[in-house]
């Protein structure tokens, strides 16, 4: 995959370090999450949001006028009802696994690991790095983020851990952290997010076309982190983490423009993820943002300025 080179960053501090983030102020961090942001993130949260209200208001109101008729409220009706403490819950299970079940990055678990961390951090003008955490994949390829009450952390799975090792490709483990902890610079970690948005997860179309959103602005975060490390770790969603050195990534980015039709259009339509085709054009080419709904075009003119260049300078 060709790529322009990153924004210089500071070079990595020595294992065990921590850097000294730089003193970003309020407008700088705004200007930083703004240039990185996918423009049509925020839209597509304020239709999710409109979305949701709607969904938890009417199942409030099914949960009343059952309970008023003496009739048992339906379940799914009562969870979005409680969906406030449904989601502390939910967020609070998942810290307390991660906390009792996962190996923590730290200065001595990870020393490689717990570096990039910081100076992702530190990049982004965040005042604190989140938590992370290794957790077993058992072959599954992931990596997330989330938070509970002030607290923010990501997870990372070992299967895909593992590609960024000591003696593998370092650059996979940075666009990774980079994408995590962007999703948390640019605020997709946050309680009140995820409950402004929590009923529009079963409406088609709407949940999913934000969390695309999100993805992109992610993908935004980690390549302005380490753009060398974009081809590698799609080539690692592809195949996994043993044949990814033998894929052709700009064939599949290619395809992005090559493949049509109605349920490619729904395949991605339904995915809380951009299919990998489009999500790989869109880390190629960066004169555009990622395609949230319609399939990518032919590529833009050279000489044109990128929609995403990285952090300001």
């Amino acid at each position: 995959m060709t790529i322009q080179q990153p924004p210089a960053m500071p070079p990595a501090p020595p294992p065990g370090m921590v850097p000294v983030a730089p003193p970003f102020d309020d407008a700088r961090r705004r200007e930083i999450r703004g240039v990185l942001r996918h423009p049509l993130e925020n839209l597509t949260l304020i239709v999710a949001v409109l979305v949701s209200l709607i969904v938890m208001s009417v199942s409030i109101g099914s949960v009343v006028d059952a309970l008023r008729n003496g009739r048992e409220p339906g379940i799914y009706s009562l969870l979005f009802a409680l969906a406030p403490l449904v989601l502390w819950l939910m967020r609070g299970q998942l810290m307390a696994r991660l906390r009792v079940g996962g190996v923590k990055i730290t200065p001595t678990q990870y020393p490689e690991a717990y570096a990039m961390l910081q100076e992702a951090a530190a990049a982004f003008g965040m005042k604190k790095a989140p938590d992370a955490y290794v957790v077993l994949g058992n072959g599954m390829i992931n990596a997330a983020a989330s938070g509970h009450g002030f607290r923010r952390f990501i997870f990372v799975y070992s299967d895909l851990f593992e590609v960024g090792g000591r003696l593998k490709n370092p650059d996979v483990l940075r666009f990774i952290i980079g994408h995590e902890v962007g999703h948390i610079a640019a605020g997709h970690a946050s309680y009140w997010r995820w409950l402004g948005i929590f009923g529009s997860q079963i409406v088609p179309f709407v949940g999913p076309v934000l969390s695309r959103a999100q993805e992109y602005t992610a993908d935004n975060f980690g390549y302005a982190y380490c753009a060398r490390g974009s081809a590698p770790a799609m080539q690692t969603l592809a195949v996994g983490k043993y044949l990814n050195p033998t894929v052709d990534i700009n064939a599949i980015a290619d395809r992005a423009e090559q493949e049509k039709g109605f349920f490619i259009w729904l395949v991605n339509a339904l995915a809380s993820h951009p299919v990998l085709a489009w999500r790989a054009h869109a880390l190629r080419d960066r004169s555009a943002p990622g395609r949230l709904v319609w399939r990518p075009r032919e590529p833009k003119l050279l000489g044109m300025p990128p929609a995403h260049p990285g952090l300001p300078p």
